[in-house]
């Protein structure tokens, strides 16, 4: 099974209806009907079905479909080919996270076998590594057109340590539109990249500032919020005013952490250094999207999901990851949640990516102890 979804190259940026094709055939092979849940442009989808009783909710398994590029890196073997060596499956996507994946849609004629009391819901979803948007049509549907589930295990490598922390994560792109002018003569014009530079630097106190007030429980690594430009591009030429310039930066922030403050004062900055710009070139505009919007996962003892998977996983503690998941949307919701998946995250987005053998089994197990609990409802 693992083989046959690394083979469908379903890039962030690629559809993925082909996978999902799929997988709604393989379920409706063993009777099994799935929702879908297309993106506006209908060239994507995320997917859900139930197996067991339909009456009630039970056990979200949810996991993405999509996966990061492998243009520029340098594999030694066809990424969209699964290779089997020395107790490793290699492959993009094999741990991050379509191993998760195949083992539950392997499962599924056993779970369905099994005469499960309570059911077990298989949630599939896309653009994961963009937005984590994907899964937004199908959790505001739970509850409604779909049963509200028990519990929530989002299926991301985690070595089946059990996570129930992670940063939220916002992305914004600001354009910055200014006026062409000689260098030689400033005051006819407004400079973007200036305007830029002032905004970037204002991000960069940002950072040291969130460096001085770390976050006291000790799970996180770097234990303060963060904040990152990541491109930052404008200008034509040296003696040119430039007209035109782009900030695509993002910040993450600690459960508990206000997500709206560092945004707030980004804008407030950007009103300031815009009056300048029109003083010069009234034309002149500043403009931020976010692009994405990323919940952090905050931990929830004693949980129905954080109790279920200590059963599952023989874990008895919880762990923090650096990561941004789905998991956040789903707790947003009300929907009890933690991060659990075989594989470790050090493998994940490099070249020859691989999950282990061993711990493809060790997921199996996990999910053999779901069914039994299931089962016995």
């Amino acid at each position: 099974m693992l083989a046959r979804l690394v083979a469908f190259d379903t890039v962030s940026h690629k559809s993925n209806l082909p996978l999902i094709d799929f997988v709604e055939d393989y379920l409706a092979g063993w009777g099994v009907a799935s929702t879908r849940f297309p993106n506006a442009a209908g060239d994507k989808a995320a997917l859900f079905a139930t197996l067991g009783p339909q009456d009630r909710g039970g056990i979200v398994l949810s996991g993405h479909t999509d996966v990061v590029p492998v243009e520029g890196q340098a594999w030694s073997r066809d990424p969209f080919t699964l290779h089997v060596e020395g107790g490793r499956a290699y492959g993009r996507g094999a741990v991050d996270m379509k191993g998760f994946v195949a083992l539950a849609l392997a499962l599924a004629p056993d779970f369905l076998a099994a005469g499960l009391r309570t059911p077990i819901h298989l949630f599939f979803s896309y653009d994961e590594e963009v937005t984590c948007l994907g899964v937004i049509d199908g959790i505001a549907a739970m509850g409604r057109t779909l049963p509200r589930p028990l519990a929530v295990i989002v299926g991301e490598p985690t070595s089946l340590d059990i996570a129930d922390a992670h940063k939220g994560i916002r992305t914004f792109l600001t354009s910055i539109a200014g006026f062409a002018a000689h260098s030689s003569k400033p005051q006819l014009g407004a400079s973007a990249v200036h305007a830029g530079a002032l905004l970037a630097a204002e991000l960069d106190r940002m950072q040291e500032e969130a460096k001085e007030q770390p976050d006291g429980s000790g799970r996180f690594d770097p234990p303060y919020d963060t904040v990152h430009v990541g491109k930052f591009h404008g200008g034509i030429a040296r003696n040119i005013l430039a007209d035109k310039a782009e900030l695509s930066w993002e910040i993450r922030t600690l459960p508990g952490s206000d997500p709206e403050a560092g945004p707030a004062r980004f804008g407030r900055l950007s009103e300031t250094v815009l009056a300048r710009m029109r003083k010069t070139a009234p034309s002149s505009t500043i403009e931020t999207v976010m692009t994405s919007d990323v919940p952090g996962l905050a931990p929830d003892p004693g949980s129905e999901a954080e109790r279920l998977a200590m059963r599952l996983s023989g874990r008895n503690h919880t762990i923090a990851v650096a990561y941004a998941t789905e998991a956040g949307h789903f707790q947003r919701a009300g929907l009890p949640t933690v991060v659990c998946g075989p594989g470790s995250i050090d493998q994940a987005h490099q070249p020859d990516e691989y999950i282990t053998l061993e711990q493809l089994q060790a997921g199996e197990a996990f999910m053999r102890k779901l069914m039994a609990e299931c089962k016995a409802g």
